[in-house]
């Protein structure tokens, strides 16, 4: 079994990144029995560029049908994920929505498996549990005020319709420097940035850690 975890965050050792591999930490823990691999992708390591539209993958025929024709580094990357057991998805949030990185890459991921007709169903190579972690600067309540879960849940609905329903955690008010005092207006923040830190990050680590647990039941 192969558990893949796509970090769309720029950073390889921060929130985001962190939260992916106690996910994956959960998920070898709760199969001690089996065999299992795991694979961290960092997403900003890669080149490549959003789908644009050839429309290769859905020539009836084509050498590409059902595989996106465009080979850059996502190629072989979306060759392996044709074969995941499962996919953890995770991003900062930037402007209200997924980073330019994840959202280019859930184009490439995604649009292969599309299809506009009802009659023809989308057909995947199997139906595997997803996750999405997000991280954001703001908290939830500010998320919902300024509908940046409405754009995030429109994504989440194609992701079901081709996969199946996303296993879905925010962990909101994250701490975003090392030291806020070198940052404009950050002094202004830190000390409760700190103590939000201090209480809630090892709760959203715990809270990963289990979805990981229990991702393949």
């Amino acid at each position: 079994m192969k558990i893949y975890a796509i970090n769309g965050s720029p950073r390889k050792n921060k929130n985001t990144a962190e939260l992916l591999q106690q996910v994956l930490a959960g998920v070898k823990d709760s199969v001690k029995d089996k065999e299992i691999d795991t694979e961290l992708i960092h997403l900003y390591d890669l080149k490549y560029t959003g789908c644009k539209s050839c429309f290769a993958c859905k020539k009836i025929g084509g050498a590409s049908y059902g595989r996106c024709a465009i080979k850059d580094d996502l190629y072989e990357i979306t060759g392996k994920l044709a074969e995941a057991d499962g996919m953890i998805f995770g991003s900062p949030i930037y402007f209200g929505n997924t980073t330019g990185q994840m959202q280019s890459f859930l184009e490439r991921l995604l649009f292969p498996y599309y299809t506009y007709d009802k009659n023809n169903p989308i057909k995947v190579p199997k139906k595997i549990p997803i996750v999405f972690i997000y991280t954001m600067n703001a908290s939830v309540e500010m998320a919902k005020d300024r509908e940046f879960l409405t754009t995030l849940n429109n994504m989440q609905s194609f992701i079901e319709g081709i996969f199946t329903k996303p296993v879905v955690m925010y962990s909101e008010d994250t701490y975003q420097f090392d030291d806020y005092s070198k940052y404009r207006p950050g002094v202004l923040l830190e000390k409760r940035k700190a103590e939000h830190r201090k209480m809630q990050f090892p709760l959203d680590c715990q809270k990963a850690f289990e979805i990981g647990v229990d991702l393949l039941k």
